[in-house]
């Protein structure tokens, strides 16, 4: 029976592994604003996100402008602005800003019933790119809108299923990883040869590794196949990237500690083993 309960522990450990992976994920890096905003800052600097960027800027912006039959040659002198400007340090803060507002604006649309969408603010990267349409003497950057620049990225029915999932990830965030260490202790005490059960468990690590590997390349085939018409993929690449850089690392370290500890265990029992069934040299 001990057994038997060890091993369907053991098996609970290398499921959890990865859930509790994501769990955190989610809370401390996705659920938290400064980790969110030092994960999305590396993309200020990547040509797919800022070509992706100046379209949609150049798209609000020219809603406002009525150029007549210059509007073609202005959409391109705008769109070209907003590329020179992304490769200056004001960009960056910029960046940093409306990436800050989008992840209070969105955490503030699943947590309060107040609110109806998310939605976020371009004015600071629209003001710089005015200013230096103006420096360069653009013809109508006077007309370049700075004010009513916001933009809905959460629409309010999707907030219902979404605001579930968030609830579930942040009350599981901590809870579910001390779940499994607890199921991965109680493992050992009962087993009745512990240091199997260890490699066991380093065992279930290890699956629990490949298994949020796994999870992540399933994850991003359906996060990348299903994007509205308007979503450039490369930069949506580079943002999942970016956003789960940290599982990726953890799926590493868990195979690679999972087997050596496996390893480890199954070698220090082979010896044991070997030493006990060694006979006394005769006198």
């Amino acid at each position: 029976m001990r057994s038997v309960l060890t091993a369907v522990l053991i098996v609970l450990v290398a499921l959890l592994t990865p859930l509790s992976a994501l769990a955190v994920w989610a809370d401390r890096e996705i659920g938290d604003t400064d980790s969110y905003v030092t994960a999305m800052e590396p993309l200020a600097a990547d040509p797919a996100v800022q070509n992706a960027v100046a379209d949609r800027i150049t798209a609000e912006v020219m809603k406002k402008i009525d150029a007549g039959p210059f509007q073609q040659g202005v959409e391109n002198l705008v769109h070209e602005a907003v590329i020179s400007f992304a490769g200056t340090d004001a960009y960056r803060i910029a960046w940093n800003t409306v990436n800050r507002a989008a992840h209070t604006a969105v955490e503030q649309a699943l947590t309060s019933d107040d609110v109806d969408t998310a939605s976020i603010d371009l004015a600071p990267v629209i003001e710089q790119v005015k200013r230096q349409l103006s420096d360069e003497g653009v013809p109508f950057a006077d007309q370049v809108p700075v004010g009513n620049t916001r933009i809905t990225i959460l629409e309010a029915d999707k907030l219902g299923a979404a605001r579930e999932i968030f609830a579930d990830l942040q009350f599981w965030g901590v809870r579910l990883p001390v779940v499994t260490l607890l199921l991965a202790a109680a493992a050992v005490v009962l087993a009745r040869r512990r240091l199997n059960a260890l490699a066991l468990l380093g065992a279930a690590l290890a699956i629990g590794g490949a298994l949020l590997r796994l999870a992540l390349t399933i994850g991003r085939g359906l996060a990348l196949d299903d994007l509205p018409p308007d979503v450039d993929r490369p930069a949506a690449e580079a943002v999942f990237e970016a956003l789960t850089a940290t599982l990726r690392v953890t799926s590493w370290w868990l195979l690679g500690a999972g087997a050596v500890l496996a390893l480890t265990c199954c070698a220090w029992s082979w010896h044991a083993r070997s030493g006990s069934h060694t006979e006394p040299a005769p006198h």
